[in-house]
């Protein structure tokens, strides 16, 4: 992935050099294993413990040669230790290594996304708190719908990326699986004992059949989880950008000291946050599909998954970890607009009312409800041609006058009616 959406840490773990260290990890905890087995005598292992290493440049150079990069990186390790180099890799075939790596680098990256999820689900939390009770304009199809409040649309945010992080962290799992069985997983060359005693120093759970490769569903669920929580992501941001609209501004990206917002026009801040994530979800998507393609290998293996999984192991995590740490930054420097919210609720003239005015007319006065329907459809059509407050038509007109009665109207038209049960959606969500 670019570093222009690269965090240090994250980067830092899918480096050329982290890579073949992870696979040197695995092989000391092979060796280690069959020493306690008894297999590899004491004085060897300390001899692998001690010089076990390796140098990158040679590595690359050695490859340029074996088209191999795990031969390139063995041979090179074995010119590091010498003599006791003979006991790492000992029967184990390349899979072993790579997969078993793989399982801790995706566990390792997993665990930097899992805490991005905790840090965004605090500031929703805190900025859905914040702005309970906050009337704001629903909208459904992007028109004028019925009032709901700013903190009930960021609680649902938060249900729903607590979902993406309860479905990521069961992918996380789900990779967090080795496997040291050999060739075709028969342990021609190995045991299961072997196999156990290793993962278990690594913390890494056994895949209880493999054949030359962990099956890459366990992938595909990891890399679909994050597609997933990336459709979050951009589902929050086209709330966002959408309310950023000059006619609706309701809420506004920060905007720093010195920034600019377009080479031509001095006046523009833009939404450029939201539109940023919005376009890296895309790549998520993208590589999710390849993860997906990746499953059906050729019987107990062929190649065909490697070349994608070089790409999209590190630029999905990456971008995932990005993303996340966006999205917190944009939500803790929102700027929330209520003189507009109070604007926009009234720019339909109040006709968000019409159900309330409907229902009264078919529970209290036992109108038909396509009677009742019919007649508040014209008092709405004519507030929206006239562009005449809704309320007042209604309470203009006989027909309402006597079926509900001012008392009954002037409580009808009360804006509070639609947040009565706020406090018990938001005890269900943050209990």
């Amino acid at each position: 992935m670019i570093e222009r959406y690269t965090r240090p840490a994250m980067g830092a773990l899918w480096t050329l050099r982290r890579r073949l260290e992870t696979w040197l990890e695995v092989e000391l905890a092979v060796c280690e294993a069959w020493t306690r087995l008894g297999v590899i005598d004491a004085q060897s292992m300390d001899e692998i413990r001690r010089k076990a290493d390796f140098d990158l440049e040679r590595v690359l150079e050695i490859e340029e040669q074996t088209r191999h990069d795990v031969i390139a990186f063995l041979t090179a390790v074995e010119e590091k230790v010498g003599p006791a180099a003979r006991f790492i890799h000992l029967g184990c075939t390349s899979s072993d290594i790579v997969d078993t790596a793989n399982a801790l680098l995706l566990t390792r990256a997993g665990g930097m996304i899992l805490e991005g999820f905790d840090a965004l689900l605090a500031t929703l939390k805190k900025k859905a708190l914040e702005h309970k009770g906050r009337l704001c304009m629903g909208r459904t199809h992007g028109v004028h719908a019925e009032p709901t409040s700013f903190g009930l649309k960021l609680a649902g945010f938060y249900a729903e990326f607590l979902r993406h992080r309860e479905r990521f962290a069961l992918a996380v799992e789900g990779v967090r699986v080795g496997k040291i069985s050999g060739a075709v997983g028969t342990y021609t060359a190995l045991t299961p004992e072997l196999e156990s005693a290793s993962l278990a120093l690594l913390g890494l759970a056994v895949d209880p059949v493999s054949t030359q490769i962990i099956q890459r569903d366990r992938y595909a669920a990891y890399f679909t989880a994050l597609a997933v929580a990336a459709g979050g992501v951009e589902r929050l941001c086209v709330e966002l950008r959408h309310l950023q609209r000059t006619e609706v501004l309701e809420v506004e990206e920060g905007f720093a000291k010195g920034q600019k917002g377009s080479s031509a026009m001095p006046h523009k801040k833009n939404p450029i946050s939201a539109e940023n994530m919005s376009g890296l979800a895309r790549l998520l998507r993208g590589n999710a599909l390849a993860a997906l393609e990746n499953m059906a290998l050729w019987h107990e293996r062929d190649i065909s998954h490697s070349s994608v999984e070089r790409v999209i192991m590190p630029d999905s995590t990456i971008l995932m970890d990005y993303m996340l740490a966006r999205l917190n930054g944009l939500l803790a420097d929102l700027r929330v607009i209520p003189e507009n919210m109070d604007r926009n609720l009234m720019a339909s003239y109040g006709l968000f009312f019409s159900q309330r005015v409907l229902l009264a007319l078919v529970e209290e006065a036992g109108m038909p409800r396509q009677a009742a329907y019919e007649r508040v459809q014209t008092l709405a059509m004519q507030s929206w041609t006239e562009k005449r407050p809704f309320p007042d038509l209604v309470r203009q007109d006989a027909f309402m006058q006597e079926r509900l009665g001012q008392e009954r109207l002037n409580t009808i038209f009360d804006p509070a009616a639609f947040l009565r049960y706020e406090d018990a959606i938001f005890e269900r969500v943050f209990g």
